[in-house]
């Protein structure tokens, strides 16, 4: 379970005070996905990175009692001097795996042949997205994070494999994903939620949920 217990969030932007969060409490429970609708600009990203740890909460408590992912795209934890098979082994111990198996997956699901084997500071965007999506899909997560706002990559064949597999994932994990697309939601979300002016509104379905967001957005 992830639980947000009187939560707030803010930071300066030149002359403007920010405010993400406002004394928000919420739940996410383990087998029911959450999707999260909010417009660009609201903070979609530091909501994520506050639910994996990356940012803390100006006041509040954020309580993780099961293992929760580093969102889709981040890269913060990979070592960009060498490679994707010695970044792989090497997180995989981190999490006490085997490095065996942590490194023949992220082969299979990244398809990136012999560039596998050379700096990850070679790579193009789209490949250490490739490369992060898959390190993130073979580590065991209870709670998957992501933010439609990380970098994406272009290779049909990749987005297929991978898409399949977080299909998979969704019959025995959990998804949180942030977006200002409904359509993005769909796929992933069991239950919906809203943030806007520092609250985050939770409902049932995410039809309730486009409701209120249609009349934030468009007035």
């Amino acid at each position: 379970m992830l639980e947000f217990k009187n939560v707030s969030k803010s930071f300066w932007t030149g002359s403007q005070h920010k405010v993400i969060l406002d004394q928000v409490s919420f739940t996410v429970e383990l087998g029911k996905s959450l999707g999260i609708l909010a417009p660009n600009g609201t903070g979609k990203t530091t909501l994520i990175n506050m639910m994996a740890g990356l940012e803390k909460p100006d006041d509040g408590e954020i309580i993780r009692s099961c293992n929760i992912s580093f969102p889709l795209g981040f890269m913060g934890g990979v070592v960009g001097r060498v490679s994707a098979m010695e970044n792989a082994r090497y997180i995989a111990r981190l999490y006490g795996l085997d490095p065996d198996y942590v490194e023949a997956y992220c082969r299979w699901v990244c398809g990136l042949g012999e560039y596998f084997d050379q700096p990850v500071g070679t790579y193009s965007s789209g490949m250490r997205s490739r490369f992060a999506l898959a390190l993130m899909l073979a580590l065991d997560f209870d709670i998957y994070l992501i933010d439609e706002g990380m970098p994406a990559t272009t290779d049909v064949e990749f987005n297929k494999k991978a898409g399949s597999i977080i299909e998979e994932r969704l019959n025995s994990t959990t998804i949180v994903i942030v977006s200002h697309d409904p359509k993005t939601l769909e796929k992933f979300a069991q239950q919906a939620a809203v943030l806007s002016g520092g609250q985050l509104y939770m409902f049932d379905t995410l039809e309730e949920a486009k409701q209120l967001y249609d009349y934030e957005t468009q007035g």
